[in-house]
């Protein structure tokens, strides 16, 4: 009964096929393509994949994109599934102020984040958990040792950062500088400026954390640029490429036991 977990974002459309539908399950393929490609999917990347017999995703790309994804499904002749914000799922509690508007990537990671946790932890007492997506925009999310979603940050990612500093600073260009304590140069000082921006927000919703919970936070990162960030971290962290899957795995098995 193989699985199609799909990871719709702004810039890029991620897929996994798994050998079933639950936490764990065997890699059967992935791969991924831009948003301006999905509609070669069925013809290209999908085109000698097996059948699967169910399918979940995770979209926050808008109405069009999903259209044309679910087009790209059709020649499976199954009925796709989206994950959605609700105020409670796979053991998550979602304290958002209108739950239902809470991103449906930051909704399945949070999920994914602490399916994970319990796992490592197994038979010893949760912990709280700080879940970072570093992407076309960064999220820093904050959850207690109950599963309880306390709230999160969002600031723009890398991109948005220098395209936004280029469009409106007289003289500045998107840089290809490294990251480095004291920049001497102007690339140097976008690239770090940017970096460090989003490290800071890190260390700070997990010392906010530690104070909410009383506890120190188990701390995740995941997105396609997390190995950006990796190394000026400041806080211990563990880098999980698959979280949004980690996420779909988890609710495919409950709602589908």
């Amino acid at each position: 009964m193989s699985f199609l977990a799909l990871d719709v974002g702004n810039t890029r459309l991620k897929w996994a096929l798994y050998e079933h539908h639950r936490p764990g399950a065997p890699l059967q393929g992935h791969g991924a393509v831009f948003l301006e490609n999905i509609d070669r999917l069925a013809e290209e990347e999908w085109r000698n994949l097996p059948a699967p017999s169910l399918m979940l995703g995770c979209i926050v790309a808008g109405e069009a994109i999903r259209r044309r994804v679910e087009e790209q499904l059709e020649h499976w002749h199954f009925d796709p599934h989206w994950a959605v914000p609700s105020q409670q799922e796979a053991g998550v509690i979602n304290g958002y102020d209108h739950p239902t508007r809470l991103g449906a990537d930051r909704w399945v990671a949070i999920i994914g984040a602490r399916a994970r946790m319990l796992a490592q932890r197994a038979g010893q007492a949760p912990r709280p958990l700080v879940v970072v997506m570093v992407g076309t925009a960064v999220t820093v999310e904050a959850v207690d040792a109950d599963g309880r979603f306390l709230g999160g940050f969002i600031l723009p990612g890398h991109g948005i950062m220098l395209r936004a500093l280029e469009s409106g600073t007289a003289g500045l260009r998107v840089p290809t500088g490294d990251v480095v304590p004291f920049p001497t140069n102007t690339s140097d000082a976008l690239t770090s400026g940017g970096t460090y921006a989003i490290a800071g927000a890190v260390e700070r919703m997990v010392q906010h954390v530690r104070q909410h919970c009383q506890a120190e936070p188990v701390c995740y990162m995941t997105g396609g640029a997390g190995w950006k960030m990796a190394p000026s971290m400041a806080v211990p962290f563990e880098l999980v490429e698959t979280l949004i899957f980690d996420g779909l795995l988890e609710i495919a098995s409950r709602r589908w036991p």
